[in-house]
């Protein structure tokens, strides 16, 4: 015969079970009953950002207002906006998410391109044929996909904000507005 304070904390143990496996479900959704992403609001924030930290000066490893690398400012990006963990490195960076063709580009996908003097770079689509970026003459700035410069380099874009990923976490609690394998190859079309 269980006590009545065995009798507490047997309902306490259960009722505690029952909270994790309601609490649990809500959490984790399939694809279908995840959140939406609102493409103009990503972009909108993209842009908000991009606005913040304009002219900040390109510093190979930076991560600061100071100064900050490429992929130093999507990771940073990606963190504040979506409260996402980025790799630190575009070789990272690169390797996460799924491959995807121009045509398929939308605010908050990320674009990389071959330049001549480095490895690699990284961008992040906004919208309308543009992407924000730490630029090694220009510090951070907005460009055009079709730039000649830009386009000649162009190598390969990445999904990474998806349904599936963000189901875990809600976008507008974890934005701040106060913010002062190896793909393929080949070269999708434009």
């Amino acid at each position: 015969m269980i006590g009545r304070c065995g009798w507490i904390y047997s309902l306490l143990a259960l009722a505690f079970l029952l909270g994790g496996c309601a609490s649990s479900e809500s959490i984790t959704s399939s694809p279908s009953e995840s959140l939406d992403l609102d493409a103009d609001a990503v972009d909108r924030d993209l842009r908000t950002l991009a606005a913040e930290w304009e002219g900040t000066p390109y510093r190979l490893g930076g991560t600061s207002p100071r100064g900050i690398d490429c992929s130093g400012f999507t990771e940073h990006a990606f963190d504040k906006l979506f409260g996402m963990d980025l790799p630190r490195t575009t070789d990272g960076q690169v390797q996460q998410g799924s491959t995807i063709t121009t045509q398929e580009l939308q605010p908050g996908d990320l674009v990389f391109f071959r330049p001549t003097n480095r490895k690699q770079h990284v961008g992040i689509y906004l919208s309308d044929g543009e992407f924000v970026h730490a630029s090694t003459s220009e510090g951070v700035t907005v460009s055009a996909l079709d730039n000649a410069y830009w386009q000649r380099r162009y190598w390969t874009a990445r999904r990474i904000l998806s349904d599936q990923s963000l189901a875990a976490s809600d976008a507008e609690e974890n934005r701040d507005n106060s913010l002062t394998g190896t793909p393929p190859p080949s070269r999708p079309g434009w």
